[in-house]
């Protein structure tokens, strides 16, 4: 063996001497080579929420929404658990392998699933409610070959508990659920939604306070509204495990068109390598909306 080590290696051995006293992500970005990012490697998801009326309406089946996305060439499709049948109970197995035999058979993958929880209500039989629920549907998520389970923290509606209490309430649940999501090989993707967080720094906070290799962030690019968000994106691309890239963002509260360009140039810089999903909210024929804005990211994407 050659007494000189590349830097990458040195890089490594080094992290790896202190993997147990960091949570994965950092061990991982100290492995990376200093001389740059990691080669960035993404592949487009359709977030189904694309289609959140017609699958509700029973106009398209998630069969047909499925089959439409293939038609487009995405590589992979994130269900939301709404749209199983049943929701919020979870699916019978021989539909989630149907639906999972129908997505490998038009040459798709699953990027993840999601689910609607709420951590932040006082009510703690109803918090553990929630983490029960989640727990089933990490489960529906292992058996459908998702990687990740989208999750909330929650509205935070009621009055009366400190945004502090909130806060270790939401980090209870996902730790609980981050712990279940190890057991059955799927990772708890908490999407901000200007919920009961709304800035860059207070995801980081509850990231380090949740410190589990099964908890990780789905940047949800039109949630992040009290700032910049462009800068906020890119303070949380390096922690990203999965994405919602949508069509529109707000700065500073005001609504904006998404420059999907600035975006995916700040994946890449981040190194990011996984599914990027995509999702569109507008009025008019959303496959006619997901066809256009499809092609937009495709050029973005170059």
């Amino acid at each position: 063996m050659p007494r000189i080590q590349s830097r990458a290696r040195r890089a490594f051995l080094q992290a790896a001497a202190l993997v147990p006293a960091m949570p994965l992500a950092r061990a991982v970005a100290a492995t990376k080579d200093p001389a740059g990012p990691c080669r960035a490697h993404i592949k487009l998801s359709c977030n189904l929420y694309s289609f959140n009326a017609p699958l509700r309406s029973g106009e398209m089946s998630l069969e047909q929404v499925i089959d439409f996305c293939a038609e487009l060439g995405f590589d992979a499709v994130d269900p939301t658990g709404y749209y199983f049948p049943g929701y919020p109970e979870p699916p019978a197995d021989a539909y989630v392998n149907a639906v999972k035999r129908r997505v490998f058979s038009s040459g798709l993958d699953v990027s993840g699933t999601g689910v609607r929880n709420d951590f932040t209500v006082p009510d703690g039989a109803k918090r553990a409610a929630d983490v029960a629920h989640v727990k089933r549907w990490v489960e529906v998520a292992a058996k459908l070959g998702a990687p990740v389970l989208r999750v909330f923290d929650g509205r935070a509606e009621a009055t009366g508990p400190t945004r502090e209490q909130r806060i270790g309430w939401v980090a209870d649940c996902f730790r609980e659920c981050a712990a279940h999501g190890g057991r059955h090989g799927v990772v708890i993707a908490y999407q901000n939604h200007d919920e009961l967080l709304k800035t860059a720094d207070e995801v980081l906070a509850l990231r380090e306070r949740v410190a589990s290799d099964w908890f990780g962030l789905n940047v949800d690019v039109g949630s992040l509204r009290t700032g910049d968000p462009y800068e906020e994106i890119a303070r949380l691309a390096p922690f990203a495990c999965t994405w919602q890239v949508k069509e529109r963002l707000y700065r500073r509260g005001q609504e904006e068109k998404t420059d999907v360009r600035r975006v995916f140039a700040i994946l890449r810089e981040a190194g990011y390598r996984g599914y990027a999903p995509i999702e569109t909210l507008g009025e008019g024929d959303p496959r006619e909306e997901l066809r256009r804005f499809l092609d937009e990211v495709r050029q973005a994407l170059g």
